[in-house]
């Protein structure tokens, strides 16, 4: 099981990107998916997370700018990054808890990271 993050890049101040993060592998059910990001020098903190039924929590300086969804067909989340900042710039990185049984039912659950994607928004 592994998780694929993509869509970063360079943009300008205002402008727009849109991430992606796709997992794949054998695995029952994704419960939360989440986006972190990390700038140099700076702890690694939650920009926006969303539950298997759709409810989401944003960190406030995001908020109104960035949307996250998830396509659960696709075993995908997003995150629609609008008006952003060069304060926004950083490497993004997806996390998601996942729940699977073995073969006597056994449930397991744990959580992978991706491997993050840089967003660079200049000024």
């Amino acid at each position: 099981v592994q998780l694929q993050a993509s869509g970063g890049g360079l943009v300008q101040a205002g402008g727009s990107l849109r991430l992606s993060c796709v997992a794949s592998g054998r695995f029952s059910n994704i419960n939360n998916m989440n986006w972190h990001r990390q700038s140099p020098g700076k702890e690694r903190e939650l920009v926006a997370g969303i539950s298997r039924a759709g409810s989401t929590n944003y960190v406030g300086s995001v908020k109104g700018r960035f949307t996250i969804s998830r396509d659960n067909a696709k075993n995908t989340v997003y995150l629609q990054m609008n008006s952003l900042k060069p304060e926004d710039t950083a490497v993004y990185y997806c996390e998601a808890d996942f729940l699977d049984f073995s073969d006597d039912g056994t449930p397991s659950a744990y959580r992978l990271w991706g491997q993050g994607t840089q967003v660079t928004v200049s000024s």
